[in-house]
């Protein structure tokens, strides 16, 4: 994964936890970079060690992570990164994950050997639909909730994600149906 990665789990851990979680769940992990680079790639690894470290550190499940990560990332690190890429991506939530294919194909321009996931949208209706999520990388289920209700929030636009079909149970891929609520101002 892209070094943007072990650096928004570092901010999150930081702002929330203190900078000696941080060099804590660093030292658990075995982990000895001092400076991640954004757009610099690292081994996968280092990010499922960093997270498993952050369970044990902060004493929550990695759910919990898994999914105030994904939120941060909406919230923080993507607005933040890619900003201009994420206000051309809907004008609604609805819009934004039906577009989100596009999304990453955008981001690939900028990190070159970036292997992301893919998603597709189907069933979708006024306030639901299911979203596809085809992966290489397992376990991280939970960190597309967090993306999910980050969006809802992004959007102002309450929203919830399920995971109604599992590729950790045996599934081609993992499937996600996904609701909302009329935007809030």
């Amino acid at each position: 994964m892209y070094g943007l990665v072990n650096k928004a789990i570092e901010e999150l851990v930081v702002t929330h936890y203190g900078e000696d979680k941080w060099e804590a769940i660093k030292a658990k992990a075995g982990v000895d970079v001092e400076v991640f680079v954004s757009n610099e790639g690292y081994p996968d690894e280092i990010t499922y060690n960093l997270v498993g470290a952050a369970t044990e550190v902060l004493g929550a499940p990695a759910r919990d992570i898994l999914i105030a990560f994904g939120e941060h990332w909406v919230l923080k690190t993507a607005s933040h990164s890619y900003g201009a890429m994420m206000r051309s991506g809907g004008q609604s939530l609805k819009e934004f994950l039906i577009n989100l294919p596009n999304f990453h194909t955008r981001v690939q321009m900028i990190y070159p050997k970036l292997q992301p996931p893919r998603f597709e949208c189907t069933d979708i209706g006024d306030d639901s639909l299911k979203l596809h999520y085809h992966t290489h990388r397992p376990g991280l289920a939970d960190f597309v909730v967090g993306l999910v209700q980050g969006l809802g929030k992004l959007y102002h636009t309450p929203a919830t994600a399920t995971l109604i079909d599992s590729k950790a149970a045996g599934a081609d891929h993992d499937v996600f149906e996904v609701r909302w609520t009329a935007a809030t101002a």
